[in-house]
């Protein structure tokens, strides 16, 4: 059967002031703290954010001082996200901490001792996606989704655009024809704003950081834009909504565009496949793509907890290549040490804190930074896989 090349396809994002952004953002400062204290520390945290309470519950393994600074580090976090509003404000939140220390079993499952190499921090399977819609290489309609939250939130942070809150969403639908973006069909936003504003003063706000994002002749006079179609949101952020760690795995990764393990990202040091390994599929997956070898990559893996080596690696080119997936099967492990926890760990220099500057408007399509962060979003397989092929 012959894959579609007509089709309308819609993704979506949230800010960094939307409740599960904040608390992913929590999480990730933990990690990001005990990772920063001891490169091999063992974090799983979750955090939940209401009417002026922040949470955090979980296990971790690393030293006891760090447990002191988290109260700090989470209010910072969220006074740089930007709420200083009477139901949820970084100084007059309360604060609670339930971490404790990791099980035993899944230490001894997980840690390496003797013969045995470091094994997977649980079972799961984890999925890579790369895509040649974008120069990011991700699937456009997420991607344009991220960028516009983005180009708000600058806007706010900078002062050029005060009226606008922290809490947010957007959602991008496109036209594809030959199977490629053509048109925008419609943009929805939803963004916080502060009391008084009408739906019409919030879309004059917004409108030209949105059309900035999108290249010339995307957006057309069909396009339909739906600004606060609620009529008012005031009241945003985690006084608004509960908010808990991992519950945008989509928008953390391609936005409906491929298939997702199911585990989230956030609060998790990198013994934890869920993250680790995902990003490790990203990586060969974007290097699959930016080395011209096809023009969509979709790889998979699959882990049992405490087994160092994966049950499985699949590979799918999406029928527009040439090159045989069973070759990449065989070559891409190899590239990265035979995809076990350790050799992904090292190959990305994971143990750095870097996470909770991931922690919004996406995993992917970022830019790789100097002192590690989005080491996964590298291409430097390319030659390798151009010479190899």
């Amino acid at each position: 059967m012959s894959r579609r090349t007509s089709y309308l396809f819609t993704s979506e994002s949230v800010s960094e002031g939307h409740p599960d952004k904040v608390a992913d953002r929590i999480s990730d400062e933990v990690v990001d703290a005990f990772l920063a204290a001891d490169p091999y520390a063992r974090v799983a945290c979750e955090t939940m954010v209401t009417t002026n309470r922040i949470i955090l519950a979980g296990e971790v393994r690393g030293p006891a001082e760090v447990i002191e600074s988290l109260e700090d580090r989470a209010r910072a976090a969220v006074r740089a996200i930007g709420y200083e509003q009477a139901g949820f404000h970084w100084r007059h939140a309360d604060f609670a901490c339930h971490l404790h220390s990791q099980s035993a079993d899944i230490a001894m499952g997980v840690d390496a001792s003797g013969n045995k190499d470091e094994g997977a921090g649980d079972q799961g399977i984890m999925f890579g996606y790369a895509t040649d819609e974008t120069p990011e290489l991700m699937p456009a309609t997420l991607q344009y989704a991220h960028n516009i939250l983005r180009a708000l939130a600058e806007a706010r942070h900078s002062g050029a655009a005060p009226d606008l809150e922290p809490d947010a969403k957007s959602q991008v639908t496109l036209h594809y024809e030959g199977g490629r973006p053509e048109r925008v069909t419609s943009i929805v936003l939803s963004t916080q704003h502060r009391e008084g504003l009408t739906p019409a003063e919030v879309a004059e706000i917004v409108r030209p950081y949105i059309l900035r994002v999108f290249p010339a002749g995307l957006v057309t006079d069909e396009t339909q834009w739906l600004i606060n179609p609620t009529g008012n949101f005031v009241i945003g952020g985690p006084d608004g909504d509960c908010g808990l760690t991992g519950r945008k795995i989509i928008v953390d990764t391609y936005g409906g565009a491929a298939p997702h393990g199911g585990g989230a990202f956030s609060g998790k040091d990198p013994t934890k496949v869920d993250r680790s390994a995902a990003y490790a599929c990203r990586h060969l997956a974007k290097n699959v793509v930016a080395a011209g070898l096809a023009a969509k990559c979709t790889i998979q893996i699959g882990y049992a907890i405490g087994v160092s080596h994966p049950l499985s690696f699949y590979v799918d080119l999406h029928g527009g290549s040439d090159i045989d997936p069973a070759r990449l099967e065989a070559l891409l492990p190899e590239l990265i040490g035979g995809a076990t926890p350790r050799a992904i760990r090292e190959h990305l220099g994971l143990n750095r804190p870097i996470y909770a500057r991931s922690s919004a408007y996406g995993h992917f399509g970022r830019t790789p930074e100097p002192d590690g962060g989005f080491s996964w979003e590298k291409t430097d397989l390319v030659g390798e896989l151009r010479g190899a092929f």
